[in-house]
């Protein structure tokens, strides 16, 4: 198969009784768009801090922060993950508890490398060296039996903050707050991880106010910034709670309150923080972001959302934009291979889910390799790299409808000691599997998918909101749409469909497509770009799919489509 094939568009649908109600100003396009993302009332846009999930109702909560005042004066350490999500949890959590004047906190993120994922017994012992009496794991923790085990037959006691889903088996920590456990009855499962630790940081600043410390109950509201970059990096659900969080923390980047280390990173992308969105998160700052843990040491990542001197972050973004660029290099190559793989088997005998494996692919890009490949055969992806002593790491993607999570917990049911460690979410998970035993989870995984899921669509269907519009088509209602998130996970960009007649087309960089197209019914011509997508030249009438942007080149701002996929209506290409 290769990437020419052209994918179904498919039409939201608006559930019955789903119109927006009391929608006052809000302009009927957006009025139909809300509603095909479950939009039923004008209250659900209302983004205010104070529509936030009440703190107390996340369990466990109140037994974590009794431990923190307990462990107040004493040494506390902050057990991170390598992602995004991970990096900004761990950022939080200290930036909040030296505000509250716990001092004597330190952090500790395992490398991918050396001691894979978690609380694993060897990272405690690790920890254990600087002698905490409390460990607080941040995005992760949920699976970690063992390393909780151990952290306690070395004295230390454990609270567990995470949002990765449980196993049939929960580890003995002395607190634990995870909103997906199975007796919690927080309304919202989708929090990220640096979400739960912001919930914690919440209660802990409320308790401390109640004792008398003032202020202490709004320090964590500062470091929303934090809240959103993770949120969004992590590609969870933006339900209305998510949504509240994000925008909460755009609206702090914006008015120039973000951390120095977010600002940097904006400023070293080339972004402007004032006109940050969602989008800027998910591809431009958090990527610089994850390729610390993925290629070196997330310690890096964490220390410039650290830096409180301008000058430092500045630094520390600098150089998480040369791990970036080594990031695009490796993944370049990989991605390479990978699609020379899928692109030589006929696309009618594609496997249900694709299992990829190099031997010399690096393990910590292996998870973008596994997105990519989805990308491009629009069906559940695992590819694995190897690590030390015959043992594979992967990273699974699964496309909707395929909870990816479940597959790999069917399959180690099936043949238990086939997946040495899993865990994960619907759209995404982790495992090790013994090197020698990949043909064999390969086929297990395809037969087990077909068994669980044998209506999945493998088909790629584009979701449109329909056409847009030509009298929509200005840079009044992109800018509208630009502020009408945040989009993300759950609640997507808007997405449009319509006949055009192309004016004008060249290719600009070496694969880019920049088109000046008008809409066939008539109407003013609109500037557009398809990335990644010259080649052809079109004539007559084509089938634009795309999203409406705003683009600001020089100072001037103009409306603008970011085509996803282009169909010959009339005329040969």
């Amino acid at each position: 198969m290769s990437d020419t094939r052209l994918r179904p568009i498919v039409l939201r649908t608006i559930p019955s009784g789903n119109m927006l109600k009391d929608s006052g100003d809000i302009d009927s396009v957006l009025c139909r768009i809300y509603a095909a993302r479950g939009i039923r009332d004008v209250s659900d846009l209302d983004y205010a801090l104070r529509g936030m999930l009440p703190v107390g109702s996340l369990s466990g909560i109140d037994q974590a922060v009794e431990l923190i005042v307990a462990h107040a004066d004493k040494r506390i350490t902050i057990v991170g993950d390598f992602d995004a999500d991970g990096a900004t949890s761990t950022a939080l959590v200290i930036r909040c508890l030296r505000e509250f004047g716990i001092a004597n906190v330190d952090y500790i993120v395992p490398n991918r490398f050396k001691f894979g994922y978690g609380l694993t017994p060897e990272i405690v012992r690790v920890a254990a060296q600087a002698s905490p009496d409390l460990l607080i794991t941040v995005d992760n923790g949920v699976s970690s039996i063992d390393g909780v085990r151990e952290a306690h037959a070395l004295g230390m006691k454990v609270i567990v903050t995470d949002h990765h889903l449980p196993g049939a088996e929960l580890p003995d920590a002395d607190a634990m707050v995870n909103p997906n456990l199975p007796d919690n009855k927080f309304e919202s499962p989708n929090l990220a991880g640096v979400g739960v630790a912001f919930y914690l940081m919440a209660a802990l600043g409320r308790e401390l106010e109640s004792r008398g410390q003032q202020g202490a109950a709004k320090v964590p509201a500062k470091y929303l910034d934090l809240v959103a970059l993770g949120t969004v990096a992590d590609v969870v659900r933006l339900d209305r709670n998510n949504r509240i969080l994000v925008r909460q923390g755009i609206d702090r980047i914006r008015a120039g309150h973000a951390v120095p280390g977010i600002a940097a990173l904006f400023r070293q992308a080339g972004r402007s923080v004032s006109r940050a969105v969602s989008i800027d998160l998910g591809f431009v700052v958090g990527p610089r972001l994850n390729a610390a843990g993925r290629l070196e040491d997330m310690a890096v990542g964490i220390e410039c959302l650290l830096a409180d001197d301008p000058s430092v972050a500045a630094r520390f973004a600098a150089m998480l934009d040369e791990i970036n660029k080594e990031r695009k290099s490796i993944e370049a190559k990989m991605r390479q291979e990978a699609f020379a793989y899928v692109d030589a088997i006929d696309a009618n005998r594609l496997p249900t889910c694709v299992c990829l494996y190099d031997k010399g692919w690096h393990q910590g890009v292996v998870g973008l390799i596994a997105s990519r490949v989805r990308e491009r055969c629009d069906r559940p992806v695992i590819a694995f790299a190897r690590e030390d002593d015959g043992i594979l790491k992967g990273s699974a993607r699964s496309v909707p409808g395929v909870h990816v999570r479940d597959l790999l917990e069917a399959v180690s049911s099936a043949e238990p000691g086939l997946i040495t460690r899993f865990g994960g979410h619907a759209m995404a998970a982790g495992l090790s599997l013994e090197e020698r035993n990949f043909d064999r989870f390969s086929a297990l995984a395809n037969a087990r998918l077909r068994e669980l899921y044998p209506e999945a669509d493998f088909s790629g269907a584009i979701l449109t909101d329909g056409s847009l519009p030509a009298e929509s088509m200005n840079l009044r209602f992109a800018k509208l749409l630009r502020e009408a998130g945040p989009w993300g996970a759950g609640f997507p960009e808007p997405v449009f469909s319509g006949d055009f007649t192309i004016d004008d087309q060249r290719t600009v960089g070496e694969s880019h497509l920049k088109l000046r197209v008008r809409p066939a019914t008539g109407g003013n011509a609109v500037e557009a770009i398809a990335f990644g997508q010259a080649g052809p030249a079109y004539r007559g009438v084509v089938q634009l799919t795309y999203r409406l942007d705003v683009n600001e080149f020089r100072g001037i701002e103009s409306p603008q489509l970011i085509v996803e996929q282009i169909v010959n209506i009339s005329g040969a290409p």
